[in-house]
């Protein structure tokens, strides 16, 4: 079988189809990471987008759940350049056959430095993957959106008897944020992004966490009044999407870029240390670097690729934020290191918690 990947600027790539003939629409972006594809395909910050993966050989290892983010594949669809359909180990199961399982369609054979080319000239953009026996569909918009409630936590749920109660503010957060919280000895409380301050506050929490998660940051406006409020009373740590809505809770402005950080490699700069690390990234937003000025923020880190706003630190309460993924996965850990600063405020007394 095969079909074709057309993108909204007119180029299309054909290649051999993998999965139900189906035809499907979505913002195409690409990941540059050499491994890590199963992590990415369960990240709910890949919710609705078309991947293409940047190295050419995709499967060699297989699936396993042990490193799924979510119960589900996320993405719409996956573009490579050579499909491994060889021989597995240690109990995996083939790339192939965990996309067919979720019914999402492969394509591969693809020249796919060349749609990514395509992705770097023109930015970011809607696309179609269609199977060659159904017709194109009328072009939308690209989805920029916050993905409804029906899609995160519905209600509390708590996890772990840790010493440090930690609530985990679900924007759609990926596993390994909740794994590294628990071998931290944290008890975590799972909290639907609109819950009540009054619910929130009797609960008991040393801190929050403000969890990555998909679309545009603007579209959670609403609720920034009561996410400052939060912030303003417990120590608090904003991964990916969860540092765009910290920062604009406080008053700065998110904008998109023109075709994101997604990858295994992206150098960050700590501009207090001076240290430069290597980071996971997966966003298109970033906070605009004029908006801080009226804010109680100061940059942390920056992209060292682009110059980009990588992390934020409160200038006099316990709010620290973050762009890209400390907790990797996949990537470097080179980061880990921001979970235990975080908690090592959250366990202060209180009335004592300040930047450690």
């Amino acid at each position: 079988m095969s079909g074709t990947v057309t993108l909204a600027n007119g180029k299309a790539f054909n290649g051999q189809w993998h999965g139900k003939a189906t035809a499907i629409q979505g913002e195409i972006v690409f990941f540059t990471g050499m491994t890590g594809y199963e992590e990415v395909l369960t990240d709910p910050s890949y919710k609705g987008q078309i991947i293409v993966f940047s190295y050419p050989l995709i499967g060699q290892y297989g699936i396993q759940s042990l490193y799924a983010q979510s119960d589900l594949i996320q993405a719409a669809g996956i573009i490579v350049t050579n499909l491994y359909e060889g021989p597995l180990g240690n109990g995996a199961i083939s790339f192939a056959e965990f996309a067919a399982n979720h019914s999402i369609p492969i394509l591969s054979g693809v020249d796919t430095r060349s749609v990514i080319q395509n992705i770097r000239d023109s930015g970011t953009m809607q696309s179609q993957l269609i199977h060659t026996s159904f017709p194109e569909l009328a072009w939308e918009p690209v989805q920029t959106h916050f993905f409804p409630a029906t899609q995160t936590t519905q209600e509390l749920q708590t996890i772990g008897n840790g010493t440090t109660h930690i609530g985990l503010i679900d924007f759609h957060y990926k596993s390994s944020i909740l794994k590294q919280l628990l071998q931290l000895d944290c008890k975590v409380t799972i909290i639907p992004y609109a819950t009540p301050t009054e619910q929130l506050d009797h609960l008991g929490l040393d801190g929050l966490l403000f969890s990555n998660g998909p679309g545009d940051p603007a579209a959670l406006q609403q609720l920034f009044p009561t996410y400052r409020d939060w912030a303003e009373r417990y120590p608090s740590f904003g991964i990916c999407l969860g540092h765009q809505v910290l920062a604009s809770a406080f008053g700065a402005k998110t904008t998109k870029l023109a075709y994101g950080h997604r990858g295994a490699n992206h150098p960050v700069m700590n501009v207090q240390t001076k240290r430069v690390s290597m980071s996971s990234q997966n966003h298109s937003y970033v906070v605009e670097s004029d908006s801080l000025i009226p804010t109680p923020f100061s940059v942390l880190y920056k992209n060292v690729n682009d110059g980009s706003i990588e992390g934020l630190v409160h200038d006099s309460l316990p709010v620290t934020t973050v762009q890209f993924h400390p907790e990797a996965a996949p990537g470097p850990t080179d980061h880990l290191d921001l979970f235990e600063q975080f908690l090592n405020v959250a366990k202060q007394p209180e009335g004592v918690k300040v930047h450690a």
